[in-house]
């Protein structure tokens, strides 16, 4: 089991993020080993795990190479850090509660071999659980309505779509799961990676969202497919989930709204996340959410002016005529207005 910095360039590096993921890894690195030993070497990054990770690995795969980062750092600063270890042409950020399937890998270098301009690319994301239906994190391609919240190919809000091939071809999208990210390292690194301040939620986003305005493109390619169980660190209920999702969209605007929208919508998602933390306490009696949004509010004011430079390093490098990155309709009045549960029934008038 290797622990030192990779000197060598690799084609393609699949790079798990663990932290206390012992009975995952177990459970899913065969299939990442026996379908990928071929075209990728395959790398395990560890967040200062206490469950004995580590332990597992040099005994029960010591062909998986290592790195151990002394604290836990988050999923967004935690690949940072070990990205700058290893050196390959192409970077797959894999999720450790990721099932892959025989042919997984291969479509995805192949797309990105034959388009330059494509920047990163995501498998068909399918629940582990439920193999015949999309799986909530990314689905089938991730978008962002005009007021900054996602919505999927095959799932909307809490409405996760059965897979019967409606979205299997290739599409430009805004933003790729996390859970399974192929992605360019010198587009990665130009864009400067993942924002290390999210901690964790909505850091892909952001990330694709940069290189969108930069030019280049997202793509779901589902040829591919893999199986995600979800939910893993932070489960939903959970007020820290509330917390930074809450915290992170907000910057995530901050960071990447153009100047002639940046007011207006601010002043749409104050509307919205209050009226978000009063249905969360009134019908749902979740008082811990609803604290959670007024922290996350709190916080983001507290330190949006740290991302003054980022909003001027967008004004600087955004290419003339790039998609702004957000679709034109807002997904909260498609869905709870107007009924729709579906990505087919929502206006096709993208702006990619």
């Amino acid at each position: 089991m290797s622990e030192m910095k990779n000197d060598s360039r690799e084609r393609v590096a699949i790079v798990i993020l663990n932290w206390n993921g012992k009975e995952m890894m177990r459970r899913f690195l065969p299939s990442v080993i026996q379908y990928s030993k071929d075209e990728a070497v395959v790398w395990v990054a560890d967040n200062a795990s206490t469950d004995g990770s580590m332990e597992m690995l040099a005994r029960e795969f010591p062909q998986v190479r290592t790195l151990v980062l002394d604290k836990n750092y988050g999923f967004a600063e935690g690949y940072n850090r070990a990205l700058k270890q290893i050196t390959a042409d192409y970077y797959v950020l894999l999720n450790s509660d990721v099932e892959v399937t025989h042919h997984w890998l291969t479509p995805l270098i192949e797309y990105l071999d034959v388009h330059p301009d494509t920047a990163a690319v995501q498998p068909k994301l399918l629940s582990e659980k439920n193999k015949y239906a999309f799986e909530y994190a990314g689905a089938s391609g991730g978008y962002i309505d005009r007021y900054g919240y996602p919505f999927c190919r095959g799932r909307i809000f809490d409405s996760v779509e059965r897979d019967n091939g409606q979205y299997d071809y290739p599409t430009q999208v805004t933003w790729a799961t996390g859970a399974c990210l192929m992605i360019r390292s010198k587009d990665y690194w130009m864009a400067g990676g993942l924002d290390g301040r999210f901690f964790a939620h909505c850091e892909e986003i952001d990330l694709c969202w940069r290189l969108v305005w930069r030019g280049r493109h997202i793509v779901c390619y589902p040829e591919s497919t893999v199986y995600h169980v979800g939910g893993g660190t932070l489960p939903k209920g959970n007020p820290m989930k509330t917390f930074l999702n809450f915290r992170n969209s907000l910057t995530m605007l901050y960071k990447n709204l153009p100047d002639k929208d940046l007011r207006h919508v601010m002043r749409v998602r104050w509307f919205l996340d209050y009226l978000a933390a009063w249905q969360m306490l009134l019908l749902q009696g979740h008082w811990g959410d609803f604290r959670a949004v007024f922290r996350a509010r709190h916080a983001f004011h507290k330190w949006r002016h740290e991302f003054d430079k980022d909003r001027e390093e967008m004004r600087k490098n955004r290419i003339a005529g790039a998609p702004d990155g957000r679709e034109s309709f807002s997904i909260l009045w498609q869905y709870y207005a107007k009924g729709v549960k579906t990505f087919s029934q929502l206006p096709q008038e993208s702006s990619l």
